[in-house]
């Protein structure tokens, strides 16, 4: 069975930092690209970054470029994001995910619907 298992999570002042993991069991994913979304209440889930299986290739929504710092390593089978100046408008539960294989472009990346497989989330909560 497989499980995606999110950690890192927590209540962190404006300005401050998280590093956020995603550790997958039940099977390998070195071969797929992985993602980061988020949702805060009341709105849509969104992308916030993507990583090729080759981890050579990051993806960022503009509102964390610069800020967020996505990464992987899979002899641990994690993903990380590590996210740096936070905001208030940063507050959301945050989940990981794994692209299908089929799917590789920059556009891909951060539609959901190409996503099979996904954590349960973590919640950050950024204070002003």
């Amino acid at each position: 069975q497989v499980q995606l298992v999110e950690s890192g999570g927590g209540l962190v002042q404006a300005g401050g930092s998280v590093n956020l993991s995603c550790t997958a069991s039940g099977r390998t994913f070195s071969r797929y690209g992985m993602g980061w979304f988020r949702q805060a209440p009341g709105k849509e889930r969104e992308f916030v970054c993507g990583i090729s299986w080759t981890g050579r290739m990051p993806y960022y929504a503009d509102v964390v470029k610069g800020r967020f710092t996505i990464s992987r390593d899979d002899a641990k089978n994690t993903v990380y994001v590590q996210m740096d100046n936070l905001r208030p408008e940063d507050t959301a539960v945050y989940y990981c995910a794994v692209l299908g294989e089929r799917y590789w472009s920059a556009t891909d990346y951060s539609d959901p619907k190409f996503y099979h497989y996904w954590g349960q989330g973590t919640q950050v909560t950024v204070s002003s």
